[in-house]
């Protein structure tokens, strides 16, 4: 009998372990990241799950990120509040979203929007495409063909 509960608690916390975390994510994490992904091309996806939009873009979005064969980074943060954050994570792993994945969690969500672009209002979903240098070159601000995306990534040397 404590075989089979040491063996249940095993695979559970074995479970657990293979979810993957969501990392908290403020205007200064975000700037850090930027900056960390110099030297690359940077695509980062703002969703969430409340967001019908960001349902049907980000699996496109992970499409093309195999399509292109790794030419950019794709980051995602999800703008979902702590109580939707286990169904976010279930969105991830059942569209295959390459890790790292991010949460917004910000005092000031206002400074935070304006943190990654002072242009943006915070409506979702949002892209922002940043060059090898860590410039950002495009913002994509509501329901974007892939199509699009795609020629503006295309585009960055």
């Amino acid at each position: 009998m404590r075989f089979l509960a040491l063996s249940v608690l095993m695979a559970c916390a074995a479970g657990l372990e293979a979810q993957p975390r969501l990392l908290p994510l403020d205007a200064a994490g975000y700037r850090k990241l930027v900056a960390e992904n110099k030297g690359h091309i940077l695509l980062v996806d703002f969703w969430a799950t409340w967001c019908e939009p960001c349902l049907k873009e980000l699996p496109e979005l992970v499409k093309l990120h195999k399509r292109l064969g790794g030419r950019f980074r794709l980051i995602t943060v999800s703008a979902d509040e702590a109580e939707q954050e286990a169904d976010a994570r279930k969105f991830l792993v059942k569209f295959g979203v390459p890790p790292p994945y991010y949460i917004k969690r910000s005092g000031d969500d206002d400074a935070f929007i304006r943190a990654v672009d002072p242009n943006w209002s915070g409506a979702l979903p949002a892209l922002f495409l940043y060059d090898r240098q860590g410039r950002r070159v495009r913002s994509f601000v509501g329901e974007t063909e892939i199509s699009v995306i795609e020629a503006a990534i295309r585009k960055l040397p």
